[in-house]
């Protein structure tokens, strides 16, 4: 408000639009066979908003998202969405930052220390393995792949062969730990996909995984790599780059927590830029927008386009805490010849290009100013400042893992007579399908019934 921002509110039930995740569907009973979209963000209409003129727009909303649920993920969550008009990255962040300095001041008494850190997206993931780095402890990664090339250890050869890397980190003093603790690290690396992990503890008497492998001077060239101790221990993951960012990234988290590295009510902030504009989905076989298809590419390389799209940067920013993105934003597209190009590389037809976005490309025909904006997920905020990592904390009704509410038990099948007002969508034969499983439903509750009985 002390910045000049006009409140508006957005639709909630609107059109289903490509934004990363599943949409939750809404039936209309007026126009059979069509649907609303719970908003995923209010994204379009806030790029609309802009278009039309004005300025500055904020709203506190509700967002819907039908994904996998995890320890900081709700499929509905409340965002503080903000957008501005002619305006650069710096202006956006320097506004948010702004918010920040207030929240923090009068939430928890801590004065932050401006301006915010930036770290380049290929930065974050070259030391940190993550987008998100957490940075209130070291344990950084380090590329071994030189030294390791010239070790004659078959997955180190593999991987560097499959055009992989070799990475490692350094655990403090994990010269003490247990075969079954180290082996629980390696199991940690597994779950992101990794095949296992390489461990060496550097000392006069060396010990590791493969030592069988390794000369001593070996052992010397991936000590001093790493500027690792003789009481330390080195774990190494070899495979494809993604793989190893994923593993290391995520066991550098597992052994911080384990090791009681990270102090209670420490606060560490930084922005996360230059993101990739695309991500190959191998699944799809195509190209996809690593935030979302209205994201601005850096303007000096669109060039990059026809050449290699993976090589593309955003003009996007992430606020991240502690390791968790507490928001997102981008400065969007507000060239309709330019946002076509992305469509095209995204391989979106012009049929669908219209069914979907016809409206929103419509709207630009009439000059749309350079825009951008951010939204902050206000319970994962919440959550950060209460020094939880769960953000059923935090939320009044949570959902549970399944992504159901055990007070009420919803989602729950519904009675035939609210089917039959959608009876236009529902032909004979797909209503009677569901009634029988209505009917199947209450069978199996009466029969579980009478087994407790």
């Amino acid at each position: 408000d002390d910045a000049g921002f006009i409140e508006i509110e957005t639709p909630i039930l609107g059109k289903s639009t490509p934004e990363g995740a599943r949409d939750y569907l809404v039936p209309s009973r007026v126009k059979n066979g069509s649907f609303f979209a719970l908003p995923q963000s209010p994204q379009i209409y806030k790029q609309l908003l802009m278009v039309s003129g004005y300025d500055r727009y904020f709203q506190i909303t509700k967002c819907f998202r039908d994904e996998d649920l995890r320890a900081d993920r709700q499929p509905e969550f409340t965002q503080i969405d903000l957008e501005m008009s002619f305006v650069e990255c710096e202006d956006v962040m320097s506004v948010t930052e702004g918010f920040l300095v207030r929240v923090f001041k009068e939430a928890m008494g801590m004065d932050i220390e401006l301006p915010i850190r930036r770290i380049p997206y290929a930065e974050a993931m070259e030391r940190y393995g993550s987008d998100k780095p957490d940075l209130r402890f070291g344990m950084e990664l380090k590329n071994i792949t030189d030294v390791a090339s010239k070790i004659d250890f078959v997955v180190f050869n593999t991987a560097i062969e499959n055009g992989g890397s070799v990475r490692a980190i350094v655990i403090p003093n994990g010269s003490s730990m247990t075969r079954k603790e180290i082996d629980a690290l390696g199991e940690v690396c597994k779950t992101y996909k990794a095949k296992g992990m390489a461990w060496l503890v550097p000392s006069a008497e060396p010990r590791g995984s493969f030592l069988k492998f390794l000369t001593p001077d070996d052992i010397a060239a991936i000590k001093d790599a790493m500027g690792a101790t003789e009481e330390d221990i080195i774990c190494i993951v070899a495979d494809k780059k993604k793989v190893v960012w994923d593993a290391l990234g995520n066991l550098r988290i597992a052994a911080a927590n384990k090791l009681g590295l990270i102090k209670e009510g420490d606060f560490k902030l930084c922005w996360v830029t230059e993101f990739p504009m695309f991500e190959y989905s191998e699944e799809e076989g195509r190209y996809m927008a690593m935030h979302h298809p209205f994201t601005c590419p850096k303007l000096d390389q669109l060039n990059l386009l026809d050449v290699d799209p993976l090589l593309v940067r955003a003009d996007a920013y992430d606020i991240v805490i502690n390791g968790y993105e507490a928001g997102g934003g981008s400065i969007r597209i507000h060239d309709s010849e330019l946002q076509n190009k992305i469509f095209e590389v995204l391989q979106l037809t012009p049929e669908e290009i219209r069914t979907r976005f016809g409206f929103f490309i419509d709207a630009f025909k009439y000059g749309a100013p350079p825009h951008g904006g951010l939204a902050f997920g206000l319970d994962r905020l919440c959550m950060l400042l209460v020094g939880t990592d769960d953000i059923r904390q935090v939320i009044a009704f949570p959902k549970n893992q399944n992504a159901q509410c055990v007070m009420s038990e919803a989602p729950t099948t519904i009675d035939e007579k609210q089917l039959a007002e959608l009876s236009g969508y529902w032909n004979e034969y797909k209503l009677e399908a569901v009634s029988d499983l209505i009917r199947l439903e209450r069978i199996r509750t009466f029969t579980n019934d009478l087994k407790g009985t």
